[in-house]
């Protein structure tokens, strides 16, 4: 497979704010878990008692393939919590996993999200969890990814799936800052839908940002399955400003009105190509699938920052491999610290 091929994961930020004073430090991350395709009725508790206490040597790569939910949780869980991050954006996840993670993560993390099905807890989530002695939660909500942004389950004409964006607005406790964090997972299937969904999250972005005489930031993180160039890049394209956005629903551009009602000249920067060289990671590819060591064919955009008033500093994707055999997800985690 080459680098252009169809797969954007990433995080973003967009801002109207003017240079502060004090800056709040963020390291959040975005990670597709890979949905509970081997379900089974192991406890995150029967998981934690099958750990070798003391500590033994695994033998190397002895586990091949795809492995259970309940085997990669935990690895999932010990990788997030070994980086100290404060945010996290999961895509494809079930209620199941969700509630994993919220349990191996603790009582110190929260999250807001809701089934992409049913808006409730029917499929796949784009939850976002939050480290609570960090982030107070404002208000959140959930809007679907077609014609019809406000109809749970609606799907998109032609997509492989529902499409959802989760939504949410932030106060950090430290310094009464407030902004919007917006996750999200595009179709992989429909280079339409990917187009429309990028359409729509830049629209609220734009209403995000415009917020407060624009003095609010937004950020954005998803597994957007669009290369950067290409004939499957239209959503990379649009969100960051190189194709203006096709249209979208007039009840959600109602509901979140922008000035003068356009976009001009407002658009999402890739924070991959905003941080300093030598902080970006030496991993590139984001989708590896279940294959050890990684495959590392697949293509990853990074993240999305502007240049004023967020700054990006660094920015990594790092393996779901442990010596083990054990692959955690069919994707890599990805990582951004950034500056608010």
């Amino acid at each position: 497979m080459t680098l252009s091929n169809r797969l954007w994961r990433s995080l973003f930020a967009l801002s109207g704010m003017a240079a502060m004073a004090s800056a709040t430090h963020i390291r959040l991350a975005s990670w597709n878990l890979r949905f509970d395709s081997m379900p089974n009725n192991i406890t995150v508790q029967q998981t934690l008692a099958t750990l070798s206490d003391p500590l033994q040597q695994p033998a190397f790569l002895n586990l091949t393939g795809e492995q259970p939910w309940s085997t990669r949780r935990i690895k999932v869980a010990q990788r997030l919590l070994s980086e100290n991050i404060v945010l996290a954006g999961f895509q494809e996840a079930l209620v199941r996993q969700v509630d994993d993670m919220a349990e191996l993560l603790g009582t110190d993390w929260s999250w807001v999200g809701v089934g992409r099905d049913d808006g409730v807890a029917a499929g796949e989530f784009s939850p976002i969890f939050y480290n609570k002695p960090v982030f107070e939660l404002i208000n959140n909500d959930t809007f679907w990814l077609s014609n019809t942004p406000f109809v749970p389950g609606s799907k998109f004409p032609g997509a492989g799936s529902v499409r959802i964006a989760t939504a949410t607005h932030f106060r950090v406790k430290a310094t009464g800052k407030n902004f919007t964090y917006i996750n999200t997972h595009l179709d992989d299937q429909s280079d339409d839908q990917r187009r429309l969904g990028a359409s729509l999250i830049l629209w609220r972005a734009h209403f995000e940002a415009s917020q407060n005489h624009g003095h609010s930031t937004v950020l954005i993180t998803g597994d957007f399955n669009s290369a950067s160039t290409g004939d499957d890049s239209g959503a990379y394209q649009i969100i960051t400003g190189e194709l203006p956005p096709v249209a979208i629903n007039s009840t959600f551009m109602e509901r979140f009105p922008i000035p003068n009602g356009t976009l001009p000249g407002f658009k999402a920067l890739d924070l991959r190509t905003q941080v300093p060289r030598f902080a970006v990671s030496g991993n590139f590819a984001s989708f590896t699938g279940f294959n050890a060591p990684d495959d590392t064919s697949q293509y990853q955009a990074g993240g999305f920052t502007p240049s004023h008033h967020v700054n990006g500093t660094a920015i990594k994707v790092e393996t779901s491999l442990t010596d083990d055999g054990v692959i955690a997800s069919d994707h890599r985690p990805v990582f951004g610290d950034i500056s608010l």
